[in-house]
This record gives C-alpha cells, sequence and structure tokens, in this order.
C-alpha cells in the first residue's frame, strides 16, 4: 500500500503508473466527471517574443481547444493546447511543427510547457529545494522555438481538457482509446493551421513515450501522417522493465537488471559506494556490463544458485550500489525502486528521489520498507502548478474562470492497459507497445528517432530505455535510424540547467537534419 502511495503522490509530474497500482487506486467509486457544458471550441490569441541563445523571435501565441468527435459527429472531449508560431514565416511547408505532452498516465503538459520548451520556464535551483512563493518565471533561452513551432496539449481529463457531451471515460481512459484521441486531435489541428505539409514531429515524456510509440503508428497506417520524427524523453514502451512492482512478476527479472546501473548512478552521486569512482560514464560502463552479464546469470539461476556464489553477488551489488550486502541477500537479490530509494541513505534519515535520485528528503516513516513520497516531486511541484496557473491566466489570457487539473488522476476511471498490438492482437502480461513503434519505422522507413535518458532516473531507468530500442523487432538498418542521447540528470533532464541547454541543443540539431 505505501507503494501504491507513493506512486499517487508522484502523479502530479510526468512519472506512470503500472497496472496493479492504477487498479489499486481506483478501488473507491470514482465516476468520470462529464463536463457537458462549453462544447464550442475556444481559442484565444496573444503575442510574445523569446530570446532563443541569443536569438530573439517573435511569435503568436494560441490558447484553446479542440473539439473531438464520434462516428456520428457528436461531441466527445474538448482537448486543451497552447500553441505557439514563429512570426514571419512565409513558408510553411519549411517550419516544423511538433506536438508535445507529458505521460502520467493522468499527467498534464506543465512540465514540458513550463520547465522544458516553452517561450518562459521556471527557475529551477537543480536538486535543491526551493523557497515558497513567490517563484520566479523567466525567458527560456532553451525554448524550442528556434527550431519548430509548438503545440502542448493536455490528455483528456487533464489540464483544461475535458470529456464532454457523448463522451465516456472509457472512449479515453486506456492505451489505445488515448492515442486514437491524440490522433483526432493532431489530425484537427493540422486541418485548422494549414500544416498538412509541414514538417511533423511528436515530443512524449515518460507514458508520453508509450503514447508516442502507438500514436506513430495510427498516424502513419492509419490517418496517412507521416512524421518526420519521434522524440523521445525518459522512455517506456515495455512495463516489464520498470523497477516499480517487478515483485509481481516472478520469473521475470529485467527490472532489476536494468535498474541496476540507474542505482550505481546515484550511489555515486550521494558518495555511498566503498571506492568511490571520480568518472561516472566508465563507472556505469561496469555497472551495465556487470548487470546483463554476471548478475542477469544469477538471476536466471533462481533457486539453484549456489550459497556461496550468491553472496559474491551480493558483495559485487554492494560495490555498485552501497546498500549493505546483509540487506541485498535478505532480498534475495532483488532490489526494487522503492526499496533503494528507501534504504540507500537511511543512515541520514534521508530517502532518495525516484524520477531524479539526485533529490533527497526526509524520510516520512523510518520503519517503512520502501519511499513513501518523491522528493523531487515534492520539490518542484508547487512552483511549476503556482506559475503556470499564473502565466496562462495573466499572459495567455486563458482560463480565467476555469480550473485547471495538473493530474486528471481523480477524474478517471481505471486505465486500460490492456493494448492491441498491430498484426498480433492483445499482448499479454505487461502492457508492451514495441510492436507499434517497430511497425511505425517499417511502414515509413525515414522515420527518425531520438532517445533521450537522464542517468538518474529511477521512474524510467536510461539502460531500460537503451536495452528497449535495440531489441526493437525491426530489421539492423533500421536502427540506424535511431539516436541516443544520456544527461547527467533525471526523468525531468531539463530541471537541471545544463542537460536544458544539451537537450535544446540535442533537439534543436535532429529536427533541423531530419526535415531539410
Amino acid at each position: 500500500m505505501k507503494k501504491i502511495l507513493l506512486c499517487a503522490a508522484i502523479i502530479l509530474t510526468c512519472s506512470f503508473l503500472i497496472p496493479a497500482q492504477t487498479a489499486e487506486l481506483h478501488k473507491k467509486d470514482l465516476h468520470t466527471k462529464i463536463d457537458s457544458l462549453n462544447i464550442k471550441p475556444k481559442e484565444v490569441t496573444t503575442e510574445g517574443s523569446v530570446t532563443v541563445e541569443g536569438q530573439n523571435i517573435n511569435y503568436q501565441a494560441v490558447a484553446g481547444t479542440i473539439i473531438l468527435k464520434d462516428s456520428k459527429d457528436e461531441p466527445t472531449c474538448s482537448m486543451f493546447y497552447a500553441a505557439y508560431f514563429k512570426k514571419g514565416v512565409s513558408d510553411k511547408t519549411q517550419r516544423p511543427v511538433t506536438f508535445l505532452y507529458n505521460g502520467g498516465p493522468g499527467s498534464s503538459t506543465i512540465w514540458l510547457h513550463m520547465g522544458a520548451f516553452g517561450p518562459k520556464r521556471v527557475y529551477s535551483s537543480d536538486d535543491k529545494f526551493p523557497p515558497p512563493a513567490p517563484y520566479k518565471l523567466v525567458n527560456n533561452e532553451y525554448s524550442l522555438l528556434d527550431a519548430s513551432d509548438l503545440v502542448f496539449i493536455d490528455a483528456p481529463a487533464t489540464g483544461f481538457s475535458r470529456v464532454v457531451g457523448k463522451g465516456k471515460g472509457e472512449d479515453f481512459f486506456g492505451i489505445d482509446q488515448d492515442a486514437q484521441a491524440f490522433a483526432q486531435f493532431i489530425s484537427s489541428f493540422i486541418t485548422k493551421f494549414d500544416r498538412w505539409n509541414s514538417p511533423k514531429y511528436l515530443f512524449g515524456e515518460s507514458y508520453g513515450t508509450t503514447r508516442s510509440a502507438v500514436l506513430a503508428n495510427i498516424l502513419e497506417r492509419q490517418e496517412n501522417i507521416s512524421l518526420n520524427g519521434v522524440i523521445l524523453l525518459s522512455e517506456i514502451l515495455n512495463f516489464n522493465t520498470s523497477p516499480d512492482g517487478p515483485e509481481s512478476n516472478p520469473g521475470v527479472d529485467l527490472g532489476y537488471i536494468l535498474s541496476l546501473p540507474t542505482m550505481a548512478a546515484t550511489a555515486w552521486y550521494h558518495h555511498k559506494l566503498p571506492g568511490q569512482s571520480k568518472e561516472l560514464e566508465p563507472f556505469l560502463k561496469e555497472a551495465e556490463h556487470f548487470a546483463m552479464t554476471d548478475y542477469s546469470s544469477a538471476l536466471s539461476e533462481g533457486s539453484t544458485l549456489d550459497e556461496n556464489r550468491k553472496k559474491q553477488i551480493a558483495e559485487k551489488l554492494h560495490e555498485y550500489i552501497g546498500v549493505p550486502a546483509d540487506y541485498i541477500l535478505k532480498a534475495n537479490l532483488r532490489i526494487t525502486g522503492g526499496e533503494f530509494e528507501k534504504v540507500l541513505q537511511e543512515d541520514n534519515d534521508l530517502t532518495t528521489g525516484r524520477l531524479d535520485t539526485r533529490f533527497s528528503g526526509t524520510t516520512m516513516d523510518p520503519l517503512s520498507k520502501t519511499a513513501e513520497y518523491d522528493p523531487q516531486s515534492a520539490a518542484i511541484s508547487s512552483a511549476y502548478v503556482s506559475l503556470f496557473n499564473s502565466y496562462v491566466r495573466d499572459v495567455l489570457n486563458y482560463g480565467k474562470d476555469e480550473t485547471y487539473r495538473p493530474s486528471g488522476r481523480k477524474y478517471m476511471t481505471p486505465w486500460d492497459f490492456r493494448h492491441k498490438q498491430p498484426g498480433v492482437g492483445f499482448s499479454w502480461g505487461s502492457s508492451n507497445v514495441m510492436p507499434d513503434l517497430a511497425a511505425a519505422m517499417k511502414y515509413n522507413p525515414n522515420l527518425k528517432v531520438m532517445l533521450n535518458s537522464g542517468y538518474f532516473d529511477l521512474a524510467t531507468p536510461y539502460f531500460a530505455a537503451d536495452y528497449t530500442m535495440h531489441h526493437l523487432p525491426i530489421p539492423n538498418k533500421l536502427q540506424k535510424n535511431i539516436e541516443y542521447y544520456y544527461y547527467k540528470s533525471g526523468h525531468m533532464v531539463y530541471v537541471h540547467p545544463q542537460s536544458l541547454k544539451e537537450i535544446h541543443d540535442n533537439v534543436a540539431a535532429f529536427i533541423k537534419k531530419t526535415h531539410s
């Protein structure tokens, strides 16, 4: 139950919930709130300017809604967006447009909007807990407006987006339903703003990457909308790789194996290693090798593993992740994400962050087995939510009498994690959308994919993302269409100022070379 409460507490960020946790959260009778009012689309236009790495960019901002409809042309959902268009562009075919969204499922997109690529951003104190309001909103010198027009989208029931009219929760709250909604939104948006012949990109974070895989396949094969690129940040395509809840899936050890390098990076950062390495990346290469060889082999032996060998593996794990060998042995060599976050710094009565393990916070209950909250979420959420609520009303002039939902979780029916894979049917076990991205890449061999990962992300570990992409069911010749980038930050890499610059420069370069 403590693990469930942790995931519920951090849903305001971009993290995902695994199926078992989602079902538990909704044991109470939570009904989808259907808002039958204001079904007509809204639109407010303003103007502004931003200086990006010394370049001044004037833009037009449009905050509004697009109405989704069913097969009978009845309204089902009002989806909110904030779009930024560079002024002075004479040829839209040469101006890319990027659709951005966070994940959850159940998160709005204030995080990417106000922390990463919008024209204004929340001033970040990096891995420290900031002082209370008033918070600082500053010019975003790393906005992506220098490379692309931007459309930040709130999923149904999040932000200002609402299920309306004939719509029902089950029409939107699931892997396939959600992706279909976003496909209809994008098709309607490019029609409304005459962007059918513009270069087009998807940018998803966390569960937003799950969405992107399914959405890319739908757009390519169902809607005849070819994409130039799919940009993944903090990727989770195969939920079997998650360090959250692997104990509920015994016999599948990927969650333990692939999170080990992130645990090693975290122990390195907090100086919890018995022999502290001076350089992070060479140390991580060692950890990756150990994870895929000796550690993986030991776990695969199950109960047949020799006791002496088991002790040797525990001692070696201690050298990599800093957790005492005795604890590792009691855990049968298998440490979940929540357990690691709780135990790593417990000698100082500190809990380690999940979304960004560089963060630390006072432990709630010293006797708990797992972490009971995420210190990073506690540190940044108020600033993001407070500043966006001011910004959207005072600058974009939208939503003055409406409630913005950073998380739509309590308004949503249980998330349907069943997924109908292309050409296969419903997948068995944990959700896996790898076949969807693979199908999109096969259908459109020019589609490029960019993977961005933070070393200190224990929600969607970088090594799990790397493993997933190298196991996509695609021909080897299409692997060259995938680029890999890593940052000394966490799940929300943009919270770290240097990583924000790096991801901006990398994404801007990716967009430039894939549309020109």
